[in-house]
């Protein structure tokens, strides 16, 4: 596995691949949700300062990370690849390259929340809706 830029015609699968983590890890989120925050994301790839793909060693694109300031914007893997330690280099990768110091991540996920926990950061503040309004509650982590 080897990390590089995102390019702009890789958009539309790492808009997939966010979906396809988004069903295997959020089982809280409704199909209308789903429908909400799609063009949210897939409009938010080019806005993202940085921004970078995990890639299988074919090439194919299996994950990324956007990192906005110092803070992990999102990292979302295939779940077919899950548990290969590809989040873990998605985030290094944010520590070394971007300086990521914060994420914020679904209370509901527990698996994010262990992970970014095993990887130093500590919840420093809650939210009880996210940044659309829904009653999901966010964890503000620091690392």
């Amino acid at each position: 596995m080897e990390i590089s830029d995102i390019r702009p015609d890789e958009y539309d699968r790492a808009a997939e691949l966010w979906e396809a983590s988004v069903r295997a890890t959020h089982d809280f989120v409704t199909e209308a949700d789903l429908d909400v925050f799609r063009p949210l994301v897939r409009a938010s790839f080019g806005e993202i300062a940085q921004l970078s793909g995990l890639r299988a060693d074919d090439g194919l694109l299996i994950g990324f990370v956007g990192v906005e300031n110092g803070h992990v914007e999102m990292l979302f893997l295939d779940p077919a690849y899950r548990g290969r330690g590809g989040g873990s280099l998605l985030l290094k990768h944010a520590f070394a390259h971007f300086g990521a110091t914060s994420v914020d991540v679904n209370e509901q996920n527990p698996q994010a929340v262990g992970f970014y926990e095993h990887h130093g950061f500590r919840v420093v503040s809650r939210s009880t809706h996210d940044s659309t309004g829904k009653p999901y509650p966010i964890l503000h982590m620091q690392r």
